[in-house]
């Protein structure tokens, strides 16, 4: 950094590493020391534990709007990250600030240290705001309005405060913290059971007030009568080994969509996915066929030319998913249906107790009461061997299908995965010799780390094409070793983004590859991941986009 620069400026890599002090319940700054935790805690119980500590010390509703930050809930629509870009530029020079957030990796950490305070305000002139309070705030505030606001409250707060403000206001953590490990951390805290936590959850608003008096005995447990709430689903382990008795289990498809519960209760429908979200907004097609009460378990899939000319591919899926809205078109090009594996509930009658063989019957006698186009029950193979599974399995691609399920005949709908109940036989992935070509930090732990890679193969002319980008499947120590090569090897940068020397081969593992005409390519590969580092094999050597073209699905 340059003379003159502030003096948080000053500093190489001002990242919060030293030891944090213990938690106390001081409103945004308590919030602020509780990520900087769990940012640096790799141990999933290690974050559950600072995470319930921070809720038992925390008053209401503090703790409340906490828990929606963690969770996801928390939307403050007048606040997004080119607004706090905007901020930080009239108080720092656009270009420190740039390099600043190149080398930091995080937009929220970068703006904490760098804001510059206005003049005559020392340091004895920082609050540290309730959390509550700038919840509140944030939230009333339009977007002409929003900026102005936070611009003040940035002033009022120290670079702690500063930091969680900002991580709050945008919604992006990025903690390494699930929605269900919170609502673990919630229920380790109160000594509740995360199921029932879960069910009751989408019957309760933050800051959740209900759920803490529950939680520390002043009230009862909140009611989900009447509330078309989320029950958590029955999960399966990773099939190992063919020494199970199979006279035992039921097996069935794995469907290439994405798991769905449907709860029609008191007249309201609702869609949820497998992690609690509620998509019924994205999916009105599908909420608006069912009439008749009662909670399923399915696979949501559009209509298409794949699996046996009734659904299309997940790529086909996509066009509808991660979507406020839907539009008219959308709903007319890509109509969406379930095929049912589940009933949890029939009517108030609550299933789940029953084994799977009972659940069956009854899911066959409750489908015919939706509409036929827009909801089926999944088949099941029948007096198969694992010889015979095997070949299904293995000629599954063709059709468009993940895999197996094998599902004991005598088990409880439970929830999470529960040993020797159901296990999936997921198909074989794909692989294909890739050349790396960009390279980014990560976020978080990674945040000093080239961690997400775009990858490319070759065209039959010699250029060399994106086919993906992916951000997982190495261990740590290639981590070091890939990120020395980014370091090593740049030719050339675009902001946070450096090319690389295209003489690295990456083998890309990926569930299966599709037309996409977003993509140079044309192509688009599904959940890449790096399966090995091919130090051995030269660039030139690596797969072409006509071979990658006869894997489409």
């Amino acid at each position: 950094m340059w003379e003159g620069a502030p003096e948080s400026a000053r500093v190489a890599r001002p990242l919060r590493t030293r030891l944090a002090p213990p938690i106390v319940p001081a409103a945004m700054h308590a919030f602020s020391t509780l990520l900087d935790r769990l940012v640096y805690t790799r141990s999933r119980n290690a974050k559950v534990r600072l995470i319930a500590d921070y809720l038992k010390a925390t008053p209401d509703p503090d703790r409340g709007w906490a828990m929606a930050a963690l969770t996801g809930d928390l939307d403050i629509p007048g606040v997004k990250a080119s607004v706090i870009s905007a901020l930080v530029e009239q108080r720092v020079d656009p270009v420190l600030f740039a390099m600043s957030r190149d080398y930091v990796g995080d937009l929220a950490e970068t703006a904490s240290l760098l804001w510059e305070k206005p003049l005559g305000i020392d340091d004895e002139a920082f609050e540290d705001l309730r959390l509550s309070d700038v919840i509140e705030r944030l939230r009333s505030l339009s977007r002409s309005e929003a900026p102005r606001a936070l611009a003040d409250m940035l002033d009022r707060l120290d670079s702690a405060g500063r930091y969680a403000l900002l991580k709050l206001a945008t919604g992006a953590l990025r903690m390494g913290v699930s929605a269900r490990l919170a609502k673990t951390a919630l229920a380790d805290a109160f000594g509740l059971d995360v199921d029932h936590v879960e069910e009751v959850w989408h019957g309760v608003a933050p800051p959740y007030a209900e759920l803490f008096a529950w939680g520390e005995g002043r009230a009862e447990r909140p009611t989900a009568a009447d509330v078309p709430v989320f029950r958590p689903f029955m999960l399966a382990h990773p099939l190992e080994s063919e020494d199970i008795d199979l006279s035992a289990y039921a097996a069935e498809w794995k469907w290439d969509g994405i798991r769905v519960q449907i709860v029609h209760v008191a007249g309201q429908t609702r869609l949820y996915s497998r992690a609690g979200d509620d998509i019924t907004r994205a999916f009105p097609d599908v909420a608006g066929d069912v009439a008749v009460p009662g909670v399923l378990d399915g696979e949501l899939l559009v209509r298409g030319e794949a699996q046996g000319g009734e659904a299309g591919s997940f790529n086909a899926l996509q066009q509808r998913l991660n979507r406020k809205t839907v539009s008219a078109k959308a709903l007319a090009d890509f109509p969406a249906f379930v095929r049912l594996y589940d009933i949890l509930f029939d009517g108030n009658e609550d299933l789940r107790q029953l084994p799977w063989s009972e659940r069956r019957a009854r899911l066959e006698a409750f489908a015919p009461q939706l509409p036929a186009h827009r909801f089926d029950v999944s088949h099941l193979i029948e007096g198969k061997g694992f010889d015979d599974l095997m070949e299904l399995r293995i000629g599954a691609r063709d059709a468009a299908i993940e895999g197996l399920m094998l599902k004991r005949r005598d088990s409880p709908y439970v929830a999470g995965r529960r040993t020797g109940l159901w296990y999936k036989w997921k198909r074989d992935p794909l692989t294909a010799d890739c050349v790396m070509m960009y390279a980014q930090r990560g976020h978080g732990k990674r945040s000093s780390y080239y961690s997400d890679y775009t990858f490319g193969c070759w065209t039959d002319d010699g250029e060399l094409l994106p086919v993906g980008k992916a951000y997982s499947g190495f261990t740590d120590a290639e981590l070091i070793q890939l990120d020395r090569f980014v370091r090593n090897h740049t030719v050339n940068r675009f902001g946070p983004v450096r090319e690389v020397e295209k003489s690295l081969v990456l083998e890309v593992a990926f569930d299966s590859i599709h037309e996409s005409k977003r993509h140079k390519s044309g192509l688009a590969m599904r959940f890449p991941r790096i399966a090995r580092i091919r130090t051995d094999k030269p660039a030139h050597e690596a797969d072409t986009i006509t071979g990658l073209r006869r894997l489409v699905t």
